[in-house]
């Protein structure tokens, strides 16, 4: 008798989690899908009136310019930085300089520069203004385009690389780019227009789109099409809808808490003030934005951190599994390490919008999702072993949820290529369909897992590259 009372008791608190646990997954989806929502529809809206303006000419005149230094980081990759270097000198902008910094490569990285560009040993020497492992030696050319520097250093990091870049740099804004990724002809001009609208602007980030299987020719894209591979196919799909959606809802209250490591323009006084980036973090990149936020209200400083939709780089993502949960896990202990390092932000009425959607939008939909997406499935097995789970209600649960996705996922995809007018062929616009719901529901779960599990044997590694398997960039 006590055993049967002992199971229903246990059954009615089972039966009552449920209930619960059902009310916060309604909430929590409701939640996601209406800033989803909200966030796409703003996107495609400012994409489309963008477009409007630029075919009324009512933008800044060409010749209106700032100097830039473009700062590469390079850790063995002699397979790519020729190309990438080539395609930074194609680049129609008139006045800016091309810094690669070579972290204590192993390979053949800073030979080839060398022997490709016909650069010169020089005397060199370089102020630390920010804190940064020694240069070993400084190569330079003036035959090219712009000039052209490498310095070697002692390894210390993606962060500690490009501190010394910034160091060296002589002009007062800087971009950092990977050596897998290559500039489209004009992005210089369209990331730096946000600082000629406004002299508070201290970063702007440019929109990344995966550039496997795509065709350019001196940074002018002759042929667009979605990878061959299915997986870099999918994360094309998850690229639009990131930076079409919370990248310019954010971008509307001043809200941006990510500017992504490939592609990203600074002003190299305030970073300098502000520390630079912090080489014992994994996800330097968000670290260094937030840490902008947080030094700039700090100190009353007046700032803005904007996003330019237009400026575009077309950057390498992985081809194989096994390289994009490295990528993922180390993006996600990135993102906690940012923003536990930067807690005083959270519901903080000091930093405004930022405080109340930003970083909270990043704590429960990016950092804690993945726990709650694996705690959800479950909550599923259980109400299945107990009996407790409506099979249709799942289902249709499920559908849709997977069409909404879907079709967020597909305004994306349209607007970011109709509006930078890339031709779609049919059958690519059916292969975007096809994967879409794949993408939103089997890939996404399973980059819940990686995430999820990112700390288990989890040790910082201070000098760590994210290394990912790279490919000979294409140019005609």
């Amino acid at each position: 008798m006590t055993s049967f009372l002992f199971n229903d008791a246990v059954f009615e608190f089972v039966k009552k989690f449920m209930v619960y646990v059902e009310v916060f997954f309604v909430i929590y989806l409701i939640g996601y899908s209406t800033f989803l929502f909200i966030a796409v529809v703003t996107g495609s809206s400012s994409l489309y009136k963008k477009r409007q303006q630029d075919r009324l000419k009512n933008t800044i005149l060409k010749d209106h310019y700032i100097p830039i230094s473009i700062v590469v980081p390079a850790y063995n990759e002699d397979v790519t930085i020729v190309e990438n270097v080539r395609s930074l000198l194609t680049l129609e902008y008139p006045l800016y300089e091309i810094i690669v910094v070579d972290d204590g490569s192993k390979d053949n990285t800073s030979k080839k520069l060398i022997e490709a560009f016909d650069m010169q040993a020089i005397r060199r020497p370089i102020q630390r203004k920010i804190n940064c492992q020694p240069a070993e030696y400084v190569y330079e050319t003036a035959d090219q385009k712009v000039p052209l520097t490498l310095i070697r250093k002692k390894n210390g990091g993606k962060a500690d690389a490009l501190n010394m870049g910034i160091n060296a740099c002589k002009y007062p804004y800087f971009i950092c780019i990977d050596a897998d990724s290559v500039l489209q002809y004009d992005s210089l001009s369209k990331v730096i227009k946000p600082v000629l609208e406004n002299e508070n602007v201290v970063a702007v980030g440019g929109a990344v789109r995966p550039s496997n299987s795509m065709e350019i020719v001196n940074g002018h894209v002759i042929n667009y099409r979605l990878p061959s591979n299915l997986l870099a196919c999918m994360q094309v799909l998850e690229y639009d809808r990131s930076f079409l959606a919370s990248r310019i809802l954010f971008d509307k209250f001043n809200g941006s808490l990510i500017i992504s490591g490939a592609f990203g323009l600074f002003k190299k006084e305030t970073v300098i003030c502000a520390g630079g980036y912090d080489p014992t973090t994994m996800g330097e990149d968000m670290e260094l934005v937030v840490k902008l936020h947080d030094y700039c209200v700090s100190n009353d400083v007046p700032y803005l951190i904007r996003y330019a939709t237009d400026a575009i780089c077309w950057s390498q993502v992985p081809e194989n599994l096994g390289d994009l949960c490295k990528q993922r896990r180390r993006w996600h202990i990135g993102l906690f390490q940012s923003m536990w390092k930067h807690k005083n932000m959270m519901a903080n009425h000091k930093f405004g919008w930022v405080s109340f959607i930003s970083y909270f939008y990043f704590l429960i939909y990016e950092l804690l999702s993945p726990f709650i997406e694996i705690f959800g499935v479950l909550t599923m097995i259980l109400a299945f072993f107990v009996d407790l789970i409506n099979v249709p209600f799942m289902l249709l649960f499920f559908a849709i949820y997977a069409i909404f996705g879907s079709i967020m996922s597909m305004t994306a995809f349209f607007a970011r290529t109709q509006t930078i007018d890339l031709k779609v062929k049919f059958k690519e616009v059916l292969k975007a369909l096809l994967l879409c719901t794949i993408e939103i529901t089997a890939l996404r779960f399973v980059m819940a897992w990686v995430r999820a599990t990112a700390f288990i044997g989890y040790k910082k590694k201070k000098l760590h590259w994210g290394r990912i398997e790279r490919q000979k960039i294409d140019l005609k």
